[in-house]
């Protein structure tokens, strides 16, 4: 049996293996994490999860960061009315993308429902 070289991954997942060809895309402009993708990358990336995103708008100027921590490197400055594309809500953070397309999180309490 012949063996073709192809980009291989491999992921444990609750006891099963996920494999398939893998070229997973910038995540900075892309939004997935080992745990949740946006539903849009299923057919290109692995996680556990997949999450359509949902609009949603500032109610706060905040700044858009590249992890979930208030001393994170700031990505951008959302104003009041920006739109935001939410995949995650949770611990205090929204985590989704901006309409320029960089991946990040925001403080919750700043997006609106």
């Amino acid at each position: 049996m012949r063996s073709t070289a192809r980009n291989q991954s491999s992921h444990l997942v609750d006891g099963f293996a996920l494999t398939g060809v893998s070229n997973p895309p910038d995540p900075a402009t892309h939004a997935y994490r080992k745990d949740l993708a946006d539903t849009a990358l299923a057919d290109r990336v692995i996680a556990s999860h997949y999450a359509e995103p949902l609009v949603r708008h500032m109610v706060s100027q905040s700044p858009f960061l590249l992890d979930a921590d208030d001393g994170s490197q700031p990505i951008a400055l959302l104003n009041v009315g920006d739109e935001i594309r939410v995949l995650d809500l949770s611990r205090g953070w929204a985590w989704g993308y901006s309409p320029s397309g960089r991946v990040g999180y925001v403080r919750a309490e700043a997006v609106g429902i």
